[in-house]
């Protein structure tokens, strides 16, 4: 454990960062997994309308530094492909 102010703060804020990011993480797997069991089924409403909702968590979790920019992009390219294949 930290013995300087500055230090316990540090500590401080990187746990509550720490959990924000468990947070929006849990938050794009659970999008993910949402496009995934549509596209699986073959219902291509549910799976649009689910592939909006995990665009914005992934650009959302992109903005915030969470996950990397280009892994949101690709994560979404690969999800509107499989998403138009449906149709």
């Amino acid at each position: 454990m930290a013995n300087h102010r500055s230090a316990l703060k540090r500590h401080k804020q990187s746990l509550i960062r720490r959990d924000r990011n468990r947070a929006v993480k849990t938050r794009v797997k659970n999008a993910l997994k949402t496009v995934y069991s549509a596209v699986e089924n073959g219902d291509k409403g549910q799976a649009e309308e689910a592939l909006k909702q995990a665009s914005s968590v992934l650009d959302r979790a992109a903005t915030k530094r969470v996950i990397h920019w280009r892994n949101a992009s690709r994560h979404i390219s690969r999800l509107t492909k499989k998403v138009n294949a449906l149709g």
